[in-house]
């Protein structure tokens, strides 16, 4: 093999191993999402809501980057 394709070959488990991880985060959240994020919907608090504004945030800075959108738009 040569260089250029052991260093492709490298970068593309890299590559595969950087998406499993990021869909087995994903799984994570949707399905603690679907669990209102660990909490009772009848014991709601504003800690919860800013807990889960901070979690958006984390993600729309995500979404923003990945399709470039908000402060990533060209």
């Amino acid at each position: 093999m040569t260089r250029k394709a052991t260093n492709n070959a490298k970068a593309l488990d890299a590559f595969i191993a950087a998406k499993i991880e990021i869909d087995a985060m994903l799984e994570r959240l949707v399905a603690l999402s679907a669990d209102h994020f660990d909490t009772n919907p009848d014991e709601i608090n504003w800690g919860h809501v800013g807990t889960l504004n901070h979690y958006r945030a984390k993600l729309r800075e995500i979404t923003d980057s990945a399709f470039r959108e908000g402060e990533h738009t060209k």
